[in-house]
Protein backbone atom coordinates (compact mmCIF):
# COMPACT_ATOMS: atom_id res chain seq x y z
CA UNK A 1 0.00 0.00 0.00
CA UNK A 2 1.36 3.41 -0.97
CA UNK A 3 1.40 6.25 1.53
CA UNK A 4 -1.17 8.41 -0.32
CA UNK A 5 -3.50 5.64 -1.49
CA UNK A 6 -7.09 6.83 -1.55
CA UNK A 7 -6.15 10.52 -1.58
CA UNK A 8 -7.23 12.95 -4.29
CA UNK A 9 -5.00 15.90 -5.14
CA UNK A 10 -5.35 19.07 -7.20
CA UNK A 11 -2.10 20.43 -8.65
CA UNK A 12 -2.47 23.62 -10.65
CA UNK A 13 0.03 24.42 -13.37
CA UNK A 14 0.97 20.76 -13.62
CA UNK A 15 1.35 20.44 -17.38
CA UNK A 16 5.04 21.35 -17.21
CA UNK A 17 8.02 21.89 -14.96
CA UNK A 18 7.65 21.89 -11.18
CA UNK A 19 3.89 21.31 -11.34
CA UNK A 20 4.29 18.20 -13.48
CA UNK A 21 6.99 16.89 -11.13
CA UNK A 22 4.66 17.44 -8.15
CA UNK A 23 1.77 15.68 -9.87
CA UNK A 24 3.96 12.70 -10.76
CA UNK A 25 5.38 12.54 -7.24
CA UNK A 26 1.96 12.52 -5.59
CA UNK A 27 0.59 10.03 -8.11
CA UNK A 28 3.60 7.80 -7.57
CA UNK A 29 2.72 7.71 -3.88
CA UNK A 30 -0.83 6.61 -4.67
CA UNK A 31 -2.85 9.81 -5.00
CA UNK A 32 -5.31 10.40 -7.84
CA UNK A 33 -4.54 13.79 -9.38
CA UNK A 34 -6.46 16.58 -11.07
CA UNK A 35 -3.95 18.02 -13.53
CA UNK A 36 -4.25 21.58 -14.77
CA UNK A 37 -2.60 23.72 -17.41
CA UNK A 38 -3.53 26.72 -19.50
CA UNK A 39 -3.01 24.53 -22.59
CA UNK A 40 -4.55 21.13 -23.26
CA UNK A 41 -1.53 19.36 -24.76
CA UNK A 42 0.93 19.55 -21.82
CA UNK A 43 -1.82 18.62 -19.38
CA UNK A 44 -2.68 15.58 -21.49
CA UNK A 45 0.99 14.58 -21.43
CA UNK A 46 1.06 14.70 -17.64
CA UNK A 47 -2.16 12.69 -17.40
CA UNK A 48 -0.64 10.11 -19.76
CA UNK A 49 2.57 9.89 -17.73
CA UNK A 50 0.60 9.29 -14.55
CA UNK A 51 -1.37 6.57 -16.34
CA UNK A 52 1.84 4.94 -17.51
CA UNK A 53 3.03 4.61 -13.91
CA UNK A 54 -0.28 3.00 -12.92
CA UNK A 55 -1.96 6.06 -11.44
CA UNK A 56 -5.25 7.86 -11.99
CA UNK A 57 -5.52 11.41 -13.30
CA UNK A 58 -7.91 13.73 -15.06
CA UNK A 59 -7.37 17.19 -16.54
CA UNK A 60 -9.16 20.41 -15.68
CA UNK A 61 -7.59 22.95 -17.98
CA UNK A 62 -7.89 26.69 -18.31
CA UNK A 63 -6.82 29.92 -16.67
CA UNK A 64 -6.63 29.59 -12.89
CA UNK A 65 -7.31 33.34 -12.67
CA UNK A 66 -10.73 33.01 -14.31
CA UNK A 67 -13.50 33.93 -11.89
CA UNK A 68 -15.20 30.52 -12.11
CA UNK A 69 -12.08 28.38 -12.10
CA UNK A 70 -11.94 27.65 -8.36
CA UNK A 71 -15.42 26.13 -8.37
CA UNK A 72 -14.73 24.28 -11.60
CA UNK A 73 -11.56 22.51 -10.48
CA UNK A 74 -12.92 21.61 -7.04
CA UNK A 75 -16.06 20.19 -8.65
CA UNK A 76 -13.80 18.34 -11.08
CA UNK A 77 -12.01 16.62 -8.21
CA UNK A 78 -15.19 15.75 -6.32
CA UNK A 79 -17.18 14.59 -9.35
CA UNK A 80 -14.36 13.11 -11.41
CA UNK A 81 -12.23 11.45 -8.74
CA UNK A 82 -14.59 11.18 -5.79
CA UNK A 83 -12.96 13.42 -3.22
CA UNK A 84 -10.41 16.08 -2.37
CA UNK A 85 -7.61 15.72 0.16
CA UNK A 86 -4.63 17.70 -1.16
CA UNK A 87 -4.46 21.08 -2.91
CA UNK A 88 -1.21 22.37 -4.36
CA UNK A 89 -1.53 25.94 -5.64
CA UNK A 90 1.39 26.00 -8.04
CA UNK A 91 0.28 27.76 -11.25
CA UNK A 92 1.99 31.01 -12.11
CA UNK A 93 4.37 32.94 -14.34
CA UNK A 94 6.62 35.98 -14.16
CA UNK A 95 6.14 39.43 -15.66
CA UNK A 96 9.10 41.47 -14.50
CA UNK A 97 10.02 45.12 -14.76
CA UNK A 98 11.13 47.97 -12.52
CA UNK A 99 8.39 49.78 -10.64
CA UNK A 100 8.46 52.92 -12.78
CA UNK A 101 7.57 50.79 -15.81
CA UNK A 102 5.11 48.54 -13.97
CA UNK A 103 1.59 49.03 -15.31
CA UNK A 104 -1.68 48.50 -13.46
CA UNK A 105 -2.40 45.59 -15.81
CA UNK A 106 0.92 43.95 -14.97
CA UNK A 107 0.43 44.44 -11.22
CA UNK A 108 -3.07 42.99 -11.31
CA UNK A 109 -2.07 40.03 -13.48
CA UNK A 110 0.57 38.95 -10.94
CA UNK A 111 -1.82 39.31 -8.01
CA UNK A 112 -4.56 37.47 -9.89
CA UNK A 113 -2.52 34.37 -10.71
CA UNK A 114 -0.41 34.14 -7.56
CA UNK A 115 -2.89 35.25 -4.88
CA UNK A 116 -6.47 35.56 -6.10
CA UNK A 117 -6.49 32.22 -7.94
CA UNK A 118 -5.35 30.24 -4.86
CA UNK A 119 -7.87 32.18 -2.75
CA UNK A 120 -10.75 31.20 -5.04
CA UNK A 121 -9.71 27.55 -5.17
CA UNK A 122 -9.41 27.34 -1.39
CA UNK A 123 -12.71 29.17 -0.89
CA UNK A 124 -14.37 26.69 -3.25
CA UNK A 125 -12.87 23.77 -1.27
CA UNK A 126 -13.87 25.12 2.13
CA UNK A 127 -17.37 23.62 2.26
CA UNK A 128 -16.05 20.16 1.32
CA UNK A 129 -13.36 20.38 4.00
CA UNK A 130 -15.83 21.54 6.65
CA UNK A 131 -18.59 19.05 5.90
CA UNK A 132 -16.17 16.14 5.52
CA UNK A 133 -14.50 16.93 8.86
CA UNK A 134 -17.84 17.08 10.65
CA UNK A 135 -19.03 13.82 9.11
CA UNK A 136 -15.78 12.03 9.88
CA UNK A 137 -15.78 13.27 13.47
CA UNK A 138 -19.31 11.91 13.93
CA UNK A 139 -18.06 8.56 12.62
CA UNK A 140 -15.07 8.59 14.97
CA UNK A 141 -12.57 9.05 12.14
CA UNK A 142 -9.55 11.35 12.02
CA UNK A 143 -8.58 12.45 8.50
CA UNK A 144 -5.89 15.04 7.79
CA UNK A 145 -6.03 17.01 4.57
CA UNK A 146 -3.25 19.14 3.08
CA UNK A 147 -2.86 22.48 1.36
CA UNK A 148 0.53 23.51 0.00
CA UNK A 149 0.73 27.00 -1.48
CA UNK A 150 3.72 27.74 -3.69
CA UNK A 151 5.54 30.95 -2.80
CA UNK A 152 9.03 32.17 -3.65
CA UNK A 153 12.08 33.60 -1.96
CA UNK A 154 11.25 36.69 -4.03
CA UNK A 155 8.08 36.97 -1.99
CA UNK A 156 9.85 36.35 1.30
CA UNK A 157 12.81 38.68 0.73
CA UNK A 158 12.12 40.68 -2.43
CA UNK A 159 13.87 40.73 -5.78
CA UNK A 160 14.70 43.61 -8.10
CA UNK A 161 12.28 43.98 -11.04
CA UNK A 162 9.74 41.68 -9.34
CA UNK A 163 7.60 44.08 -7.31
CA UNK A 164 4.30 42.63 -8.56
CA UNK A 165 5.43 39.00 -8.55
CA UNK A 166 6.92 39.41 -5.07
CA UNK A 167 3.73 40.99 -3.76
CA UNK A 168 1.64 38.10 -5.08
CA UNK A 169 3.99 35.49 -3.65
CA UNK A 170 4.01 37.14 -0.22
CA UNK A 171 0.22 37.46 -0.27
CA UNK A 172 -0.07 33.70 -0.47
CA UNK A 173 2.11 33.42 2.64
CA UNK A 174 -0.37 35.56 4.58
CA UNK A 175 -3.17 33.38 3.24
CA UNK A 176 -1.29 30.30 4.41
CA UNK A 177 -0.87 31.60 7.97
CA UNK A 178 -4.52 32.65 8.16
CA UNK A 179 -6.06 29.45 6.85
CA UNK A 180 -3.82 27.35 9.09
CA UNK A 181 -5.59 29.10 11.99
CA UNK A 182 -9.07 28.81 10.47
CA UNK A 183 -8.86 25.22 9.25
CA UNK A 184 -6.98 23.49 12.06
CA UNK A 185 -10.32 22.49 13.56
CA UNK A 186 -11.14 20.66 10.33
CA UNK A 187 -7.89 18.69 10.27
CA UNK A 188 -6.42 20.64 7.35
CA UNK A 189 -2.70 21.40 7.37
CA UNK A 190 -1.98 24.59 5.45
CA UNK A 191 1.66 25.25 4.58
CA UNK A 192 3.71 26.90 1.86
CA UNK A 193 6.94 26.16 0.03
CA UNK A 194 9.07 29.10 -1.10
CA UNK A 195 11.29 28.11 -4.00
CA UNK A 196 14.62 29.63 -4.84
CA UNK A 197 16.43 29.06 -8.14
CA UNK A 198 14.80 25.97 -9.67
CA UNK A 199 15.57 25.04 -13.29
CA UNK A 200 12.41 25.50 -15.35
CA UNK A 201 11.53 27.22 -18.60
CA UNK A 202 11.07 30.42 -16.55
CA UNK A 203 14.67 30.33 -15.29
CA UNK A 204 16.47 28.82 -18.30
CA UNK A 205 19.87 30.18 -19.29
CA UNK A 206 20.25 31.95 -22.61
CA UNK A 207 22.92 33.49 -24.77
CA UNK A 208 21.81 36.50 -26.80
CA UNK A 209 18.03 36.86 -26.85
CA UNK A 210 15.85 35.42 -24.06
CA UNK A 211 13.24 32.76 -24.66
CA UNK A 212 9.55 33.66 -24.62
CA UNK A 213 6.40 32.00 -23.33
CA UNK A 214 2.85 32.68 -24.46
CA UNK A 215 0.14 33.55 -21.94
CA UNK A 216 -3.22 34.49 -23.47
CA UNK A 217 -1.53 35.53 -26.68
CA UNK A 218 0.96 37.81 -24.94
CA UNK A 219 4.66 37.00 -25.19
CA UNK A 220 6.71 37.10 -21.98
CA UNK A 221 10.50 37.00 -21.93
CA UNK A 222 11.85 34.40 -19.51
CA UNK A 223 15.21 33.11 -18.31
CA UNK A 224 18.53 34.62 -17.35
CA UNK A 225 21.65 35.51 -19.35
CA UNK A 226 24.17 32.71 -18.86
CA UNK A 227 26.70 34.93 -17.05
CA UNK A 228 24.04 36.20 -14.62
CA UNK A 229 22.79 32.66 -13.99
CA UNK A 230 26.30 31.53 -13.07
CA UNK A 231 26.58 34.44 -10.61
CA UNK A 232 23.34 33.28 -9.00
CA UNK A 233 24.69 29.73 -8.70
CA UNK A 234 27.65 31.09 -6.72
CA UNK A 235 25.22 32.47 -4.14
CA UNK A 236 23.73 29.02 -3.51
CA UNK A 237 25.36 26.93 -0.78
CA UNK A 238 24.95 23.76 -2.83
CA UNK A 239 26.52 25.51 -5.82
CA UNK A 240 23.81 24.71 -8.36
CA UNK A 241 20.16 25.35 -9.19
CA UNK A 242 17.51 22.95 -7.99
CA UNK A 243 15.74 20.48 -10.25
CA UNK A 244 11.98 20.22 -10.64
CA UNK A 245 12.00 16.81 -8.96
CA UNK A 246 13.78 18.28 -5.94
CA UNK A 247 11.21 21.07 -5.74
CA UNK A 248 8.46 18.46 -5.89
CA UNK A 249 10.11 16.62 -3.02
CA UNK A 250 9.70 19.64 -0.75
CA UNK A 251 5.98 19.78 -1.50
CA UNK A 252 5.64 16.02 -1.08
CA UNK A 253 7.11 16.19 2.42
CA UNK A 254 4.26 18.43 3.56
CA UNK A 255 1.65 16.07 2.07
CA UNK A 256 2.79 13.04 4.06
CA UNK A 257 1.15 11.75 7.24
CA UNK A 258 4.48 12.45 8.99
CA UNK A 259 3.67 16.17 8.52
CA UNK A 260 0.26 15.96 10.22
CA UNK A 261 1.42 18.23 13.08
CA UNK A 262 3.03 20.84 10.83
CA UNK A 263 0.82 23.75 9.80
CA UNK A 264 1.14 27.47 9.14
CA UNK A 265 4.77 27.09 8.07
CA UNK A 266 6.82 28.23 5.08
CA UNK A 267 9.46 25.73 3.96
CA UNK A 268 12.23 27.43 2.00
CA UNK A 269 13.62 25.23 -0.77
CA UNK A 270 16.54 27.18 -2.21
CA UNK A 271 19.68 25.08 -1.83
CA UNK A 272 20.94 27.32 0.96
CA UNK A 273 21.03 30.55 -1.04
CA UNK A 274 19.70 32.63 1.87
Amino acid sequence: MSVLDGKVAIVTGSGRGIGRAIALKLAGAGAAVVVNDLDDEPAAETVALIGQQGGRAIACNGDVAATDFGDRIVDGALDGLGGLDIIVNNAGYIWNTTIQRNTDEQWQAMLDVHATAPFRILRAASEHFRSSAKREAAEGKVVQRKVVNISSVSGMYGSATQVAYSAGKMAVVGMTHTLAKEWGRYGVNVNAVAFGFIETRLTQEFEGQPAEIDVHGRQFKVGFPADLAKQKYQQISLGRPGQAEEAAGAVYLLCLPEADYITGQVLICDGGRL
